[in-house]
């Protein structure tokens, strides 16, 4: 059975509700999922899976959530090789080029890491509606056919 482990960072909600999605939508595939608050996980805890998510907020004008650098830093120091992974993000366009850009940074680290790009990463303006639940779902659905393919 494949497995996930999902990690959130969120200060509206939002983050969360995008990590809810997409592991409801990983469970509706057969996969097994931990889903995880960013500052209550551990880096180490990604080599277990074969499935690895970041969902995380852009702070301000293009800062990393507080609460995540730890793991942001650790991740790129860790051997994830093998590894397929997925990035998302919930933003607000009111920060034109700072938009989401923590999508971008942590997508920088699991390529540090050695880890391999199973989706297209997702970016949300704010809180997800339908069409960004059509993405998340085709997000997960592409995570989960990468890690087939291997």
């Amino acid at each position: 059975m494949l497995t996930a482990n999902i990690v959130y960072a969120t200060m509206t909600g939002n983050n969360e509700e995008i990590a809810d999605i997409v592991c409801d939508s990983l469970r509706k595939q057969g996969v097994q999922v931990k889903e995880m608050e960013i500052s209550q996980t551990d880096v180490n805890d990604f080599k277990d899976a074969d499935i690895l998510v970041v969902c995380a907020y852009t702070y301000d004008e293009g800062a990393l959530p507080e609460e995540g650098i730890d793991f942001y830093e650790d991740l790129q120091e860790t051997d994830l090789s093998g590894k397929i992974y997925g990035v998302a993000g919930s933003g607000d366009k009111f920060y034109g080029e700072y938009y989401n850009t923590t999508v971008d940074h942590f997508d920088d680290a699991f390529k540090q890491a050695g880890a391999t790009s199973g989706a297209e990463k997702v970016k949300i303006d704010l809180e997800p509606y339908e069409e960004d639940i059509e993405k998340l779902d085709q997000f997960a659905h592409d995570l989960v056919k990468t890690v087939q393919q291997k």
